[in-house]
């Protein structure tokens, strides 16, 4: 089985930075990318009756916007470096990064450090923080 290096993505500088980072350990490696795009979503929010007869459409755009917007430019970076696998899910993004590596069996997680608040940080902390501490892989931030 190659080798698979997960990454994950949000569109941001960061991440389009952790792209490159990825393409290049995965030439280096001859591995395949796995680029992940995660929506954040709790299925224990609160909603009226009619935003949760609404809700299977607008995720089901908001999965389109993300191919679209994100994965696809990412794919796109990679070019025909390495083979890619985009996936694009709704949930906990550092608990689901976690989860992506152990189904495809990623031997390495990357991502970029977002430039968060600091107020957002102390009181939610970040996603390569939470991912490095529950991650059964290493994991490489990419500045």
């Amino acid at each position: 089985m190659p080798a698979v290096i997960l990454v994950g993505v949000d569109g941001s500088e960061a991440s389009r930075r952790a792209v490159e980072f990825a393409r290049e350990r995965a030439t280096a490696l001859g591995a395949g990318l796995v680029i992940a795009h995660i929506i954040p979503w709790s299925p224990y929010s609160f909603t009226t009756p009619e935003e949760n007869e609404t809700r299977p459409q607008r995720r089901a755009a908001e999965l389109a916007a993300a191919q679209e917007q994100i994965l696809e430019p990412a794919v796109e970076l990679v070019g025909d470096a390495v083979e890619c696998t985009p996936v694009a899910k709704h949930g906990d993004r550092s608990e689901l990064l976690a989860e992506l590596a152990r189904e495809h069996g990623a031997s390495q997680i990357i991502v970029g450090r977002t430039g968060e608040s600091r107020l957002k940080n102390a009181l939610f902390g970040s996603v390569p923080s939470h991912l490095i501490q529950i991650a059964d892989v290493p994991v490489t931030v990419v500045p």
